[in-house]
């Protein structure tokens, strides 16, 4: 199950709370060589430090919405680091007004189609850019959640978003499975992140799967970057196109 000396480009770190975050840890504990891509000058700083912390040396800026940025991202990678034996997409936006109410209460076709850009096709964007320079068996992750298949009170779009990017990954997972190159996701029960803020009454979803639960305790970025881990790992070399939650059973439970 060993990374060690293996590429792995983790994208979404924004601060030190981000389940990416975590995950980039975790890879770095087990000496994987950690890339790492952040959006925008804003959170240059920010992140810069936080791969000092983990002593990552290839960090580069991405603006996963634009074409342009990833082919950047991989060319530079390309002369940098050489091909990838792994990525993990950890990206997801929607406008903050439409994550409230019911969901025809604030959606618009603009708010739409810019939740579906960023937090959907920005992982075949990646896929799609970088397909030519993955190593063979190497390993695709995404980051997913329960709203994409039961209707959680406030995620709105993002639950529309989430839905797509889990059947993007069907899709993936058979057009790079000659190469034995898998792809998965990982729908993570909520933690309390920066992104998990902007959705409308967050805590009581918290309450509510730490009541619900079958093992009656809400999940941490520790629990979801083991299991990102191990879909990165050889030991996952049979495992594609699933989606494997990461939500202490909340997932099993009827009424």
């Amino acid at each position: 199950m060993n990374l060690k000396g293996k590429n792995v480009l983790v994208t979404g770190i924004a601060s030190n709370r981000s389940i990416s975050f975590a995950i980039a840890k975790v890879l770095r504990e087990n000496s994987a060589n950690v890339i790492i891509s952040y959006q925008n000058d804003r959170l240059r700083e920010r992140v810069l430090k936080l791969a000092d912390e983990l002593n990552i040396d290839n960090s580069y800026q991405c603006d996963l919405s634009i074409d342009q940025d990833i082919a950047k991202l991989r060319d530079n990678i390309k002369q940098d680091c050489g091909n990838l034996d792994g990525i993990v997409h950890s990206a997801a936006f929607a406008p903050k007004d439409h994550l409230s109410g019911k969901y025809l209460d604030n959606i618009s076709r603009d708010g739409f189609a810019l939740a579906h850009d960023i937090s959907s096709y920005s992982f075949t964007a990646l896929a799609k850019a970088f397909k030519d320079d993955l190593n063979e068996a190497a390993s695709l992750v995404t980051l997913s959640y329960i709203g994409s298949n039961k209707v959680v009170q406030n995620y709105n779009v993002m639950g529309v978003a989430k839905a797509s990017l889990e059947s993007s990954v069907l899709y993936l997972a058979d057009s790079l499975g000659d190469r034995r190159i898998r792809v998965n996701a990982v729908s993570a029960g909520p933690i309390k992140t920066l992104a998990a803020a902007g959705i409308s009454g967050f805590n009581k979803i918290l309450d509510v799967y730490q009541q619900k639960s079958a093992i009656k305790d809400n999940i941490t970025t520790d629990d979801v970057a083991k299991v990102v881990y191990f879909l990165l790992s050889d030991y996952s070399n049979a495992i594609t196109g699933q989606t494997i939650y990461v939500d202490n059973g909340f997932n099993i439970i009827g009424y």
